[in-house]
């Protein structure tokens, strides 16, 4: 191990025998080297807070996607789901169609940060059970959205 004098004492570097871990396959090594940003999270939809119920129905069924990033200031604030429709709107359309996205939206959601291993976001759709998972930077800025098809992909890539 490395010593080096200091006038607060002598140091001894403790990564000079640092071994790097082995890994049993590509697979478990990807998912615990790679970052969430090597998984593909675009395309994906976004819509304002402040947008109506329906007009948040007409950009799930027009675009063909089963969640919207709900967006302020750049920023992430919450998402609107096919499970938000089922659980919230549904039933209650008549009476709630004019609300604004914010009133039905998941607030809050779980999401993984692109610095983040890949496995969180394994982890975050297979354990934790959700089927969208918005990719945001450190200040929260959106970057995408990952889903169990995208994440399925970037494992199939590092199978061959």
């Amino acid at each position: 191990m490395t010593k080096l004098e200091h006038h607060l004492g002598e140091f001894e570097d403790p990564l000079n025998n640092y071994e790097p871990r082995e890994y049993s396959d590509a697979i478990r090594q990807a998912l615990a080297e790679e970052t969430v940003a090597a998984i593909r999270s675009r395309p994906y939809a976004e819509i304002s807070p402040d947008n109506s119920v329906y007009g948040a129905l007409q950009a799930l069924a027009g675009l063909k996607v089963a969640s919207l990033l709900v967006v302020e200031n750049g920023r992430l604030v919450g998402v609107f789901t096919e499970r938000d429709v089922l659980e919230r709107v549904a039933l209650r359309f008549r009476e709630i169609k004019q609300l604004t996205v914010r009133e039905v939206m998941t607030s809050e959601p779980v999401v993984v940060y692109d610095t983040d291993p890949a496995g969180a976001a394994l982890s975050a759709i297979a354990v934790a059970g959700y089927r969208h998972v918005p990719v945001v930077d450190v200040r929260n800025g959106v970057v995408g959205v990952v889903s169990p098809r995208r994440v399925f992909e970037f494992l199939l890539q590092r199978m061959g």
